[in-house]
């Protein structure tokens, strides 16, 4: 069976289809057969990453490793079964052509709360949440005192993985593999900053996540985006010298991919 990497966050802006592009793309340079998703029926900007880059390697005559992409499929309502939502059923269709084909499904989910991304997040092996650096967004995982110290109870998202992990449960599945990625850090050590991280240390040992270091607010995901490429491309594309923020990015890839400890992989890169 393919392992599950699912990318959520109900927070839109947090960088899910930058993250999920990176690790399709940095599984995929090591050699795994990655099938991806966008449940993001809507605004789809991991489905225009995935189709950026295609039109760019045609355009350059170049082939690039990369995931295979697939749209969920439509279906005929009438084939469903009394009490059958048509979302899961899509959804299902979906995994189901990609499990056999794939080491690893890798689903990106809508920055909102939907019946695709709940259904999602009970298949993760493997949950990565994205997360802005402020604590407008903690506010996803918690709810947080006035002092930016106590935390006061778990909030909607954590909610939702909890309900995912007990759907897990009672299959018999395994557990979810829980990673909260910090993401678009600042460069300044900001006393905001600090505490965001005392209090992610705090909720993680509450509520059971790990965290994982994500990548400092860059140009350079902005510019890769129109292209399809990320940071293992710049030098099949030919960028000879690779400037110090692009190097530091490219540690802070590796950092995450070996904080994700993925089955099977090591990080070569």
């Amino acid at each position: 069976m393919a392992h599950i990497i699912v990318v959520g966050n109900e927070k839109g802006g947090a960088g899910k289809s930058t993250v999920s592009m990176h690790i399709a793309s940095a599984l995929a340079r090591q050699g795994f057969r990655v099938g991806t998703l966008d449940l993001d029926l809507r605004q789809q900007s991991f489905g225009r990453y995935v189709r950026n880059r295609k039109a760019f390697m045609e355009a350059e005559g170049l082939d690039l490793p990369s995931p295979r992409y697939m749209e969920l499929p439509e279906i005929d309502k009438e084939t469903l079964q009394p009490g059958e939502n048509a979302y899961d059923h899509r959804l299902s269709a979906a995994v189901a052509v990609l499990e056999p084909e794939s080491d690893f499904v890798l689903i990106d989910c809508p920055g909102s709360h939907t019946r695709l991304s709940q259904v999602a997040h009970s298949l993760a092996d493997t949950l990565v949440t994205p997360l802005n650096d402020s604590f407008v967004d903690f506010d996803l995982l918690a709810h947080i005192g006035a002092d930016g110290e106590k935390i006061e109870g778990p909030s909607v998202y954590s909610e939702m993985v909890w309900h995912a992990r007990q759907l897990r449960a009672q299959a018999g599945l395994q557990p979810i593999d829980w990673v909260v990625l910090r993401n678009r850090l600042g460069a300044q050590q900001m006393v905001n900053k600090q505490k965001m991280e005392k209090a992610l240390e705090r909720l993680s040992k509450r509520i059971g996540f790990r965290i994982a270091p994500g990548f400092s607010e860059r140009v350079i995901f902005r510019e890769l985006f129109p292209r399809g490429l990320t940071l293992l491309d710049l030098k099949d594309i030919g960028v000879k010298q690779l400037n110090i923020s692009n190097i530091a990015a490219r540690q802070e890839l590796r950092d995450l991919m070996k904080t994700l400890n993925l089955p099977g992989v090591e990080v070569d890169f």
